[in-house]
């Protein structure tokens, strides 16, 4: 399984970003492999508007079965809910690392809607 975390580094250790639209990066986790790569989210950081949409359709096309991040607005929690991943909110003060963990222990349970107005930051 894909695990995609909003992230404010590019390792494990990093900060989980609370932002998903505007996130720096998406740590993408592989729970088979215990590996993960890097995926910059730089073209969204300073987005007009959109940000939250264009980030969702990038964790679409990575082939996450989850997202875990700290907010999440109405439109980008749509789209990933229209694409089929999972949304876990309120993971922001852990590391990307700590996260995973608390998810793969059942301490990280899936939101049913988001938890922000559009355009937060």
């Amino acid at each position: 399984m894909k695990i995609t975390v909003s992230s404010q580094g590019k390792n494990l250790e990093s900060q989980v970003d609370s932002r998903f639209g505007r996130a720096a990066q998406f740590i993408l986790y592989d729970t088979e492999t215990d590996g993960f790569e890097v995926v910059s989210n730089a073209q969204n950081l300073d987005a007009a508007q959109g940000a939250g949409i264009k980030a969702a359709e990038t964790v679409s096309r990575l082939e996450a079965s989850v997202l875990i991040t700290g907010h999440c607005g109405p439109k980008a929690f749509e789209t990933l809910s229209a694409a089929g991943i999972e949304i876990v909110l309120g993971a922001e003060g852990f590391t990307v690392s700590q996260a995973l963990e608390k998810y793969k222990a059942g301490e990280l349970k899936p939101s049913g809607n988001s938890d922000v107005s559009g355009h937060w930051q």
